[in-house]
């Protein structure tokens, strides 16, 4: 089995629930999160999209507090929730619920700079994938690219972590046609995958889906994905050139290290990757980051936390986004998120939140407030 982990930035730390007057319960945070960014270079093609739809772009993003220019420069950055706000209003006010998807369909290999080119001049696209997804944090973060294979058959996936960031459905339909156009860039036309998954609901209209992908679709999933034959990755890239591909891997590590993560944004990192491939002990995640079990947890200590909170916040983040944004049953999250049975989940989720996992859908599916305190 192989794993291509990529990385991303810290996300919400644990919360708690309180109780206002009038009965509206609020979900807090004891903190307020760091603000997660991203290149805007792989939504750059959304005034073109609102254009065609029949709209004002300028008018339209200045309604979410966003200016046109901002899409001049494919390096210029936004915020995760600011970009989700846009998304989720962007299809809201052209009555287009495919508008993360048209988006997406605009991108690929290109939209990822630097990297992009370091992918496109590897000697073969399982090189150029490990490339990609090695140094997509410093494209993007709040969320994370992965390659995994297993049984012959191989998944480029993008997870969000960002839970209850409007527009994270249209996000995560962007994501799923960029991945599409990545493999083809790499692969060429030929390149077909064996089916797209996404993790949110069945839309009521699936034309457009069945349209660009003309593969089987799954929804309801655990991941936004693009699942392929393993064979892909052994094919040679036409444009590999080693002297070109140095250059750019000094460029890229130059670019790292101005971007470097602090420890515990590393810890989150891999966790919520080896969370749901069941490696995620201390003892495995210390190993990953070459240190022995005492070492880690020392260090988590001085940064006023531990091992077991920090695996508790991934674990409230993910389940609150699969509760939120798809209609998996509580058994299939509880499983996903390594549990043995739904009752442990929910005893889990009550002491994160104070409410159950049913609770917490249900909440969230009627449209009731679910707000986040700073303090």
């Amino acid at each position: 089995m192989l794993y291509f982990l990529g990385q991303d930035k810290s996300g919400y730390p644990l919360g708690s629930i309180k109780q206002k007057s009038g009965g509206t319960r609020r979900y807090g945070q004891r903190k307020k999160p760091e603000q997660s960014t991203l290149r805007i270079g792989a939504t750059i093609g959304v005034p073109q999209v609102l254009l065609k739809l029949g709209v004002d772009p300028s008018e339209v993003l200045a309604e979410v507090g966003i200016d046109i220019s901002l899409f001049d420069n494919p390096d210029n950055r936004i915020s995760y929730a600011a970009r989700g706000r846009m998304m989720a209003h962007c299809s809201q006010r052209t009555a287009c619920p495919h508008f993360g998807l048209l988006v997406g369909q605009l991108a690929g290999l290109s939209s990822f700079g630097i990297v992009g080119l370091l992918a496109k001049y590897s000697p073969d696209v399982g090189s150029g994938l490990h490339s990609l997804v090695r140094f997509m944090h410093l494209h993007v973060r709040g969320a994370k690219v992965t390659v995994t294979t297993d049984s012959g058959l191989s998944v480029l996936e993008y997870q969000i972590y960002q839970a209850r960031t409007p527009g994270n459905d249209q996000v995560g339909a962007g994501s799923v046609a960029v991945a599409f156009n990545i493999m083809r860039d790499l692969c060429g036309t030929d390149w077909q995958p064996v089916e797209v998954r996404f993790a949110h609901r069945k839309p009521v209209d699936v034309t457009p889906f069945r349209r660009f992908f003309q593969v089987p679709l799954r929804f309801d999933t655990e991941q936004y994905a693009v699942a392929f034959n393993e064979s892909w990755l052994d094919q040679p890239m036409p444009d590999n050139s080693p002297e070109l591909l140095h250059l750019l891997q000094r460029e890229v590590n130059k670019l790292e290290v101005h971007q470097e993560a602090n420890f515990l944004e590393q810890v989150r990192r891999l966790l919520r990757t080896t969370l749901v491939t069941g490696h995620s002990s201390a003892d495995q995640v210390a190993a990953l980051l070459s240190m022995n079990r005492r070492t880690l947890n020392r260090h988590l200590n001085v940064l006023g936390t531990n091992f077991q909170k920090v695996v508790d916040e991934i674990r409230f983040e993910v389940a609150r986004q699969l509760l939120e944004d798809s209609a998996m049953e509580i058994i299939q999250i509880a499983l996903f998120l390594g549990y043995s049975n739904a009752s442990a989940f929910t005893r889990a989720f009550r002491r994160w939140s104070s409410a159950t996992p049913a609770n917490w859908r249900a909440m969230a599916k009627d449209g009731r407030r679910i707000e986040i305190l700073n303090g």
